[in-house]
């Protein structure tokens, strides 16, 4: 079975973002019945992994495909969420957004390093560009993914646990289409330049 148009939408928002928005939800409604923060997020934690599992299972019948960064995303969730149930540990899925900004940061500049484009192979098919403008926009993902793995091990260790689940969700969601966006005019500048001259009149 395969959706078309605003469906695709819908599915694609569920399998992004379903098992965050269910530990946020979950997170604060424990929260709201009494139970202590960190207990709270052990409990969220259990709504995380069946929703995160859950997600990914739509998507994949609807679609017949899971985008790589989804499913990477949603696998992660499942390990870091089961080690935190199995070892009853919330750092495990703190860490989690640590572990998979490193992974990508460092991944996108190990691909450069190997003359290859990870991130234009992922891309490639919706945005034209010449390889320097590749090459710019992959440094700077790679350095924001660093960034955010940096920074939520600020947020995890220094905040409380409420201000953590925030910071996760929506806060990592905001802080991404805010710089996403910021890298338009570079995407512009280079997609610009990727057209061919105009003809030559004498």
């Amino acid at each position: 079975m395969k959706l078309s148009g605003n469906g695709h939408k819908w599915v694609r928002g569920i399998v992004d973002y379903g098992g965050l928005v269910a530990f946020f939800l979950s997170f604060f409604f424990f929260k709201w019945t009494g139970v202590a923060q960190q207990q709270a997020l052990i409990q969220a934690t259990w709504v995380l992994v069946p929703a995160s599992a859950l997600a990914l299972v739509i998507g994949f019948v609807f679609e017949r495909r899971i985008a790589p960064f989804p499913l990477i995303a949603g696998l992660a969730a499942l390990i870091f969420g089961g080690l935190t149930l199995i070892f009853h540990d919330v750092r495990f899925v703190k860490m989690k957004p640590t572990v998979m900004n490193a992974f990508f940061g460092f991944g996108l500049l190990i691909g450069l390093a190997l003359r290859k484009n990870p991130l234009k192979l992922l891309m490639g098919e919706a945005i034209r560009m010449p390889d320097e403008g590749w090459r710019k926009l992959t440094i700077n993902y790679a350095i924001f993914f660093l960034a955010l793995a940096a920074l939520n091990e600020f947020v995890w260790r220094t905040q409380p646990d409420d201000v953590w689940v925030v910071f996760r969700f929506p806060g990592l969601l905001i802080i991404t289409v805010v710089f996403s966006f910021a890298q338009v005019p570079l995407m512009m500048k280079y997609a610009k330049s990727d057209e061919p001259p105009p003809p030559h009149v004498e």
